[in-house]
Formats: structure tokens, C-alpha cells, sequence
């Protein structure tokens, strides 16, 4: 409980006593009036933080804890009516049986009748049934030796052959296993300790992560090559995908930088995350298609071609001013934004973009419904008649009215993806490395992560294995991306 203040007794006090305490009163009154309405902020504004989570807002999943979530009504994607598991139709796969074994195992017959003890006529036995097994073998490593010879000739002119030139030491590790080495530490995101282990058990070779290291090194500066390659080719793609996110380098924050496209993929690092990090990158200052990215500020500042903003992330937030609101519109103009995407992703299957009166009405739509939540959140005015602090959902409805070309571009333009799910898939990757790894130690080590892995994930999206990827850039004939 309070300390309960003193109170005077009021038939002592005059007429001007009275009037001095009531004056006193009504500024302890304002002061705590005042207070009340900056505790209510606070607490308002703690609230709508602590209601925000990856469902309805660009807050990570990780961010939501390990407490378990309750049951989702925040969804706008209805119900598909469909059974759970596969559908009709649909081509499963299992194991089969091939016709050509690599080892066959007979379990015989016994010699006599376990009836009447009678030799049983082996030689007309039949296979009854075939049961097959798959495993891998018990593998061993191969060592592979290097002889020159040397001859004199009858004149005396001394002739020796010559090592090839990539062996170059009296022992050394061959392009298959530091392939292996570096596939593991960069491709499945191993610990080097981890990496050197398994190779260890798998094939009884013994790797230290130092050695691991070294190889990471080596295999950066040949895919080097191919990086550019990819960074050349995005200057000239139609679309181009874009994130960022943070990365944690020599303990300190860095940045990683993506752009992707569907075929490819390029990774960047800089100690900075806007625009000073893309222009010296310079592949999004230099390209000319079209920028789909999250509507981060600093990607405005490249306006030298078309944007496109990820509408993934406008669903969330329309979620969230829906549930902080009450009001209706924000469910409206996320089904029309849904809606709009069903119709565009049948007519790319069906190679036919929607016609120019389909995209128009829903321009108009969407601009109805804009202007419905723009009449329930006006621009808040201070006394001196300026803009004050506006809300979240003004705030989100002036976005849907600023970029409105660049939300609805995906309807118009069957190349711009509905989303930046392109880029925020690449950006996972090494996301999960700095999970199971930790930071990395040095710049090199980051830099050298971010070439192997751009030349991994787009030569994976165009259909070449990582493993061979890596041992053909150490055998020096790297595969070079598809135009």
C-alpha cells in the first residue's frame, strides 16, 4: 500500500490558506496526470512490442522463444480443403530393387526333410524371393604414387620426366578429399573439428582443422573466378532479389549482403549495412532490372530502375494492425493481395499474363482500399499544426499509398515474384553456419565463406553437384555459371 500523505485540518486553516492548498492540489493533480499519460505510452508501446512475433511482423522465428505458440487464427491463407499427406496423383518414391547387385548373399537349404530325414534334391532348388539391401561400404582412403623416371642417352644427354603440376609435394592430400573438406565446413556447415572427425571415422584419414582451413583458402581464391562470372551476370538480370542481415565477424556486427535470382546467387560481407556496403559491392548500384527487396530505406536510394517490395513481409504487418485495430480493411486488402497472387501464378502456368482490365481493377481495388483505412487514421496534427507521431497502421497505409506501383508490379510483370523469398532463402544458409559455428574469427575467413558459398548455391540451383563443384576448382577447370 501507499504511504498516505498527512491531511490538514482545514478549520485551522484561512480563507487564503485554503486557497493556496487548493491551488497546490491542482498542480499535484496536473504532475500526476502527466505521469499516468506517459506510463500509459510506455505501456501501450510495450505492448504492441511484445505483440509483435515472426507471424505478424519482420521479427526472425528465433526471436519468439522456445514457448509453445498457441493455435493460429492469424492466418490469412485459407483452408485448401485437402487431406493431409500426399494427394491423388501425386508420383511417389520409394526404394526398388535393382537387377544387377553389387554382392550376392544365398541362404541355403538344409540337407534332408525335417519330416522324413531324406536327402532334399538341392540341385533343383529355386530362388523362392529376393530381398535386397543398401549401405555404403566400409571405405578406405587410396594413395595414389607419382614416379618420374630418367634415362641417359648413348651420347650422353640425360632425359627425366616430370611430376604433373599439381603435384607438387613428397606427400600431399588429392582434389576429391579437400573437396570433401571443404564441402563439409562450407556446404553442410560443420565445425572444422567436427569436419576433421568425420573424414577420420569415415575413411581413417587423418585431416586437422587447420588443414581444413587452408583448403577453405584455396578453394575462395580458385572460385574467385566464378564469383565474378555470377556478380556480372546479375547486373544483367530482369529481376533482381535483395536482403541483408547481420553477421558477426571477429566479435564484431558486419553485414551480409544478398541478390539472387533464381538461377543465382551472390554473397557478399561489409562492415556496413547500407548504402556505402552496395555501392562498393556494386552489383545493385549497376543493374537493370527490377529491385524486389523488404522496403528498407536505403534501397529507395538506387533509383536508377524499377522496384518491387516483397509483399510477404505486408501480410505480416497487416496482420498485426488488424489484430492491434479491430478494423476490417486490413483483412480485405490482404485477400486482395492473396487473391491477386493465385490468379498470377496460374496464368505463368499457363505462360499467359493477366490482361490490361484485370490488372486495372485490381489497381482500383486496391486503391478503395487504401483509401477506406486512410479515412480511419488521418494524420495526426501537433497544436502548432505540424505532423505529430503518427500511428503504426497511417504509418503502414502511407506505404501502401507511396509504393503502391511497387507492390502490385508482380500483377503487371510476370517476371517480379509475388515475394523476396529468393533472397531471404539465401540468406538462411549462412545464417545456420553462424549457429552451429559461432562467428567467424576473421574477415578472410567470412570473405572466403561468401565466394564458395555463392558459387555453391548457383551452381546447385542450376543442377551441378557441390562436391564436384569443388573438385573441379581444385583441379583447376571450375564450372562456370550458365548464361
Amino acid at each position: 500500500m501507499p504511504p498516505k500523505l498527512p491531511r490538514p485540518d482545514l478549520s485551522t486553516l484561512s480563507e487564503e490558506g485554503k486557497d493556496k492548498l487548493i491551488v497546490h492540489l491542482m498542480d499535484m493533480i496536473d504532475g500526476l496526470l502527466a505521469q499516468v499519460f506517459t506510463l500509459t505510452a510506455k505501456v501501450e508501446k510495450l505492448e504492441r512490442q511484445v505483440a509483435k512475433d515472426s507471424e505478424n511482423s519482420s521479427k526472425p522465428p528465433s526471436s519468439d522463444g522456445l514457448a509453445k505458440k498457441p493455435p493460429k487464427t492469424s492466418s490469412l491463407r485459407g483452408k485448401s480443403g485437402k487431406k493431409v499427406g500426399g494427394q491423388p496423383g501425386h508420383q511417389g518414391k520409394t526404394l526398388e530393387r535393382v537387377a544387377e547387385p553389387t554382392i550376392t548373399v544365398d541362404h541355403p537349404l538344409p540337407g534332408q526333410c525335417g519330416r522324413c530325414h531324406s536327402a532334399l534334391p538341392l540341385s533343383q532348388a529355386q530362388v523362392l524371393e529376393r530381398r535386397q539391401v543398401f549401405d555404403v561400404p566400409a571405405s578406405a582412403f587410396d594413395v595414389i604414387e607419382h614416379r618420374t623416371y630418367t634415362v641417359a642417352c648413348s651420347c650422353g644427354q640425360r632425359h627425366d620426366s616430370v611430376f604433373p603440376p599439381e603435384v607438387t609435394e613428397m606427400a600431399q592430400y588429392g582434389p576429391t578429399v579437400r573437396a570433401l573438406g571443404v564441402h563439409l565446413t562450407q556446404g553442410q556447415m560443420l565445425p572444422y573439428a567436427r569436419a576433421a572427425e568425420l573424414i577420420s571415422e569415415l575413411y581413417g584419414l587423418p585431416v586437422s582443422p587447420a588443414t581444413l582451413l587452408a583448403w577453405v583458402g584455396e578453394a575462395g581464391a580458385a572460385l574467385q573466378g566464378t564469383v565474378d562470372v555470377i556478380a556480372r551476370q546479375l547486373h544483367h538480370a530482369p529481376v533482381l532479389c535483395a536482403d541483408e542481415s547481420g553477421l558477426r565477424v571477429g566479435g564484431k556486427l558486419h553485414w551480409l549482403h544478398v541478390a539472387a535470382t533464381a538461377t543465382l546467387t551472390w554473397y557478399g560481407m561489409h562492415a556496413k549495412r547500407g548504402v556505402d556496403a552496395m555501392a562498393a559491392h556494386g552489383i545493385l548500384p549497376q543493374r537493370i532490372g527490377v529491385l524486389v527487396h523488404d522496403c528498407w530505406a536505403p534501397y529507395w536510394k538506387l533509383d536508377d530502375g524499377p522496384h518491387a517490395l516483397c509483399n510477404a513481409h505486408l501480410l505480416r504487418e497487416l496482420i498485426y494492425v488488424r489484430q492491434v485495430t479491430g478494423q476490417s480493411w486490413p483483412t480485405t486488402l490482404a485477400e486482395m493481395l492473396l487473391n491477386a497472387q493465385r490468379l498470377t501464378v496460374a496464368a505463368r502456368q499457363k505462360q499467359q499474363p493477366l490482361d490490361a482490365d484485370t490488372v486495372a481493377a485490381f489497381a482500383a481495388v486496391y486503391d478503395d482500399i487504401v483509401r477506406e483505412g486512410e479515412q480511419l487514421h488521418p494524420v495526426i496534427l501537433k497544436p502548432n499544426g505540424k505532423p505529430g507521431k503518427q500511428s503504426e497502421a497511417h504509418n503502414l497505409l502511407r506505404r501502401f499509398r507511396l509504393h503502391a506501383d511497387a507492390i502490385l508490379r508482380f500483377i503487371a510483370d510476370p517476371a517480379v515474384p509475388f515475394s523476396n523469398n529468393i533472397a531471404e532463402r539465401a540468406v538462411r544458409m549462412p545464417k545456420v553456419k553462424q549457429k552451429i559455428s559461432g562467428c567467424f574469427r576473421t574477415v578472410t575467413g567470412a570473405n572466403n565463406f561468401c565466394t564458395i558459398r555463392s558459387c555453391l548455391d548457383t551452381l546447385r540451383k542450376q543442377g551441378h553437384g557441390m562436391l564436384e563443384v569443388l573438385r573441379r576448382a581444385f583441379i583447376g577447370d571450375p564450372i562456370m555459371p550458365a548464361a
